[in-house]
């Protein structure tokens, strides 16, 4: 795909999601969504945390790597008010909670200069993915079936979804989810089977 396509859908992308945040911020208020069917909540968890994305390092990681915390996947752009608007609520977080076994994780719905330069001027203190347009199957999996940016998965210790968010969240709602996982302990990594010979 040549360079003015990439613009062109980006710009594209950008301009839609604009708009249905827009309406989304104007019709709902902050806070959770209600549970997602448990199919979609399987398929997007299996989805989200078996993805292999660049970092801003170039390095690709697999989100499931850090699974074990209560991790919150916040899908993001550099073009998007509401995303940056949150993430340094979301730098605060990570920082308060980060002992405690909070991880967030930032994919970014973007071209990977944007993102690069975006992340190093805010110093965001969390793992950066470069998810490009492809990153958002990701977050529809998930259940964001409307394509709105940004949008928070917030995941439980065992790699399941908790909660979902559409549009931008607010830290104290945020906590309301994140404080009582952080509180359940790790779950015990299984025992490898032994079987003689």
């Amino acid at each position: 795909m040549s360079r003015l396509s990439q613009i062109i859908l980006f710009c594209a992308a950008a301009i839609i999601a604009l708009s249905a945040g827009a309406w989304f911020r104007a019709n709902f208020m902050d806070g959770p969504q209600p549970p997602l069917p448990e199919e979609i909540n399987k398929q997007g968890a299996q989805a989200i945390l078996s993805a292999n994305l660049p970092d801003i390092e170039g390095n690709i990681q697999t989100v499931s790597q850090w699974q074990g915390n209560v991790i919150v996947v916040n899908f993001w752009a550099t073009w998007c008010t509401p995303c940056r608007e949150e993430i340094p609520e979301f730098i605060d977080m990570q920082n308060k909670f980060r002992e405690q076994g909070l991880i967030f994780i930032g994919i970014a719905i973007d071209r990977e200069d944007k993102v690069i330069a975006y992340s190093k001027e805010f110093g965001i203190n969390y793992p950066v993915l470069i998810g490009g347009l492809e990153g958002m199957t990701f977050a529809e999996a998930a259940g964001n079936q409307m394509s709105v940016l940004p949008y928070t998965v917030v995941f439980d210790r065992q790699g399941k979804i908790a909660e979902t968010f559409l549009g931008r969240v607010h830290q104290r709602a945020l906590e309301k989810t994140v404080v009582p996982l952080l509180q359940q302990p790790p779950e015990p990594l299984p025992v490898a089977q032994i079987t003689p010979e």
